[in-house]
């Protein structure tokens, strides 16, 4: 039987201590990697495939300029590129190189193994229950933005 907090149940105060936590997560790996946050959630978007410059500035949050200070300073680095559109040969595309996803995997690696532990500790009825919940949670906090 789950005992009752502040927040209404111990699920709920799981969650939130959750929400909390992963909120600190970015850019405490950011400052440890020398980026900023911005710069590790566009590695982050674009591992996923590239992206146009409007699109990643959209993803982050942020203006068509700041993204492309990102997009500049990832490229300094060697870890993203500016290629041309494939189908429009005016606009560009930026995607990650090698060298960024080596650094995100660097990164993000530590976490995502004890991560799958921890799933892999859970039984399939477990995990699906888990994962119908936070799908749930997940679907509640983008109708938030």
């Amino acid at each position: 039987m789950e005992t009752p907090t502040a927040h209404g149940s111990a699920t709920l105060g799981a969650l939130d201590e959750l929400i909390r936590a992963a909120a600190l997560v970015e850019p405490a790996v950011a400052r440890r990697a020398g980026l900023s946050t911005s710069e590790l959630q566009a590695l982050r978007y674009l591992v996923d495939g590239s992206r146009g410059p409007v699109e990643l500035s959209h993803l982050l949050g942020v203006t068509s300029a700041a993204s492309s200070g990102v997009v500049d300073r990832l490229a300094a680095r060697g870890h993203v590129r500016r290629r041309p559109h494939p189908a429009d040969g005016r606009r560009t595309q930026v995607e990650i190189t090698g060298s960024g996803r080596q650094a995100l995997d660097s990164l993000l690696e530590p976490m995502q193994a004890r991560l799958t532990d921890v799933d892999a500790s859970l039984g399939e009825d477990e995990r699906a229950a888990v994962g119908r919940y936070l799908t749930r949670v997940t679907e509640v906090l983008r109708s938030t933005l």
